[in-house]
Order: C-alpha cells, then structure tokens, then sequence
C-alpha cells in the first residue's frame, strides 16, 4: 500500500452536497463522472496529497441509494493507491482477506479497483485502487 488516495463519502445529492464540499475544502470540484458497473456518480476534489470522492446513486435501488437508506449520508469508503492491484489482491487474500470482486475492474478516475468485504476490515470498506496505465 502506497498511501491513502482518497476517501468516499455518499451523499444523496450533489446540487447540495457540491457547493457544501467546495466550500468546506476551499478548492472547486475537478471532475466528474459516471461508473455504470457500479450504478453511481463520482465527483471528485483535491486537497493536498489526497482526494475526496462524493458518491452519489445513479437509481433508486443502486449500492448508494441502499448504503445511504441504512446507515445515512458519510464516509463510504476508503481507498489505497498500490503499485500493483492484482498482485496485492493476492497477497491480501492468502493472508485471509475477503475480496469482493475476484479480478480488478474499471473503476472511476482512470483506476483498476477491487473492494475488501468489510467484515475482515473491522467495518471499513476499503478500495484498493492502481492508476491505469
């Protein structure tokens, strides 16, 4: 594990829950977009070395939309940059960890993804994440 590239946090709406960010991290959303294998919209911020994801569903019955429903709008996950997904995927799992996705897949902001079951986890989702190539 490199560091920590970046915290998600869900949010039920983004005309709200953008300005509010903006303003509490005193720099302007860089980015937007959408992750259609995971039903959600991504909008992403920069402060220092680390980012801030805001998540937000892109249906009624998508991960978020129930995520939010019972626990309520915050930090959803957090997220390490590695030098090599597949091989840390690996290693995390012959050590005992739960891998919710069995190979890495596209996720948003040019990066391979693979999530760890937070049972194992102490109840933090936590996304490995590697910049595509």
């Amino acid at each position: 594990m490199l560091k920590v590239e970046h915290i998600g946090i869900a949010v039920k709406d983004f005309a709200a829950s953008i300005p509010l960010f903006e303003s509490l991290l005193g720099t302007s959303c860089y980015k937007q977009e959408s992750v259609e294998s995971e039903n959600v919209r991504t909008a992403f911020f920069k402060t220092g070395d680390t980012k801030i994801e805001l998540l937000e569903s892109a249906s009624l019955d998508g991960v978020i939309a129930k995520f939010i429903e019972k626990k309520g709008e915050g930090i959803h996950h957090i997220a390490f940059e590695v030098n090599d997904i597949e091989v840390e995927m690996k290693r995390l799992q012959a050590t005992g960890f739960i891998l919710l996705n069995e190979v890495p897949k596209k996720g948003a902001d040019n990066k391979l993804v693979c999530f760890l079951h937070p049972k194992g986890t102490n109840g933090v989702l936590v996304e490995l994440c590697q910049e595509v190539i």
